[in-house]
């Protein structure tokens, strides 16, 4: 089953109560384009309310849960752009908005806006060959998908500066051992562990599985609203420089980017 405006680009299947979604976009290393995103948006809301379904896990594939976002399609944006386009953050804000358990099963490449999607889910398990980053600075932007803010939460302020500063990227075990996931597995066992947690918790009563979120969540993301308006309006601040049109343009052109500070 595919949703979305681009055919395939979201595959959907129904395993019991589990909805198992595969990013698939492998020719791009499924970098979230605004079609993907909408799709996620889309599936979620479609399988939340969804009575047969009471967990769900995304993943990407066996090289790539996701490389980051479409850099091409942000070469151009504007600061105007990037406040008014509400796709950005849409599948982030319904991951948040979920009432069912949603997993990220991570193999290879989480970069970006990949590390920010598998830390907007409930929790992360990775396979031995994952890799997590935010390089967003290599391309003269900051994070803008929650990636500063829950990054933080998630491996406290030390490793997240250093990871956002640098644009360090750190294998599965740092990544367990920061607290960014919370297994390692080999990586033919990922999806089959990641499907056995899953329906694990579909097994227990939906109403406390959904108030046992809730109490987790209310720990963890007090005041993140706030954090993450105001990344928000940094990383909107970023599309009125130079250096970022150039970071960007170097990616695409495979050279190393010449900043001039403004």
């Amino acid at each position: 089953m595919a949703q979305g405006s681009d055919a395939d680009i979201l595959l959907i299947e129904r395993i019991g109560k589990v909805a198992l979604l595969r990013l698939n976009r492998p020719e791009a290393m499924n970098a979230l384009s605004m079609p993907l995103r909408e799709a996620l948006r889309i599936a979620l809301i479609a399988l939340d309310d969804d009575e047969a379904i009471a967990a769900i896990v995304i993943t990407g594939n066996d090289k790539v849960f996701a490389a980051g976002a479409d850099v091409r399609a942000l070469q151009d944006w504007s600061e105007e752009d990037a406040r008014t386009n509400t796709e950005l953050r849409g599948a982030w804000n319904q991951i948040g908005a979920m009432h069912k358990p949603v997993i990220a099963a991570v193999a290879g490449m989480a970069f970006g806006a990949g590390c920010e999607l598998a830390m907007m889910c409930d929790f992360a398990l990775a396979a031995d060959n994952a890799q997590f980053g935010q390089p967003e600075i290599r391309l003269g932007l900051i994070p803008g998908s929650g990636g500063t803010q829950r990054l933080v939460r998630a491996v406290g302020k030390s490793k997240a500066m250093e990871m956002v500063l640098t644009g360090r990227n750190i294998d599965a075990h740092e990544a367990e051992r920061a607290g960014l996931v919370a297994r390692v597995l080999p990586l033919a066992e990922l999806i089959p562990e990641a499907l056995k947690t899953a329906e694990r918790i579909a097994g227990y009563s939906a109403p406390i599985v959904e108030l046992a979120r809730a109490a987790v969540n209310a720990a963890h993301e007090t005041f993140l609203e706030d954090g993450l308006k105001h990344e928000a309006r940094l990383f909107e601040a970023t599309f009125t420089t130079e250096d970022r049109r150039e970071g960007i343009a170097a990616f695409l052109d495979k050279r190393k980017p010449v900043f001039k500070n403004r």
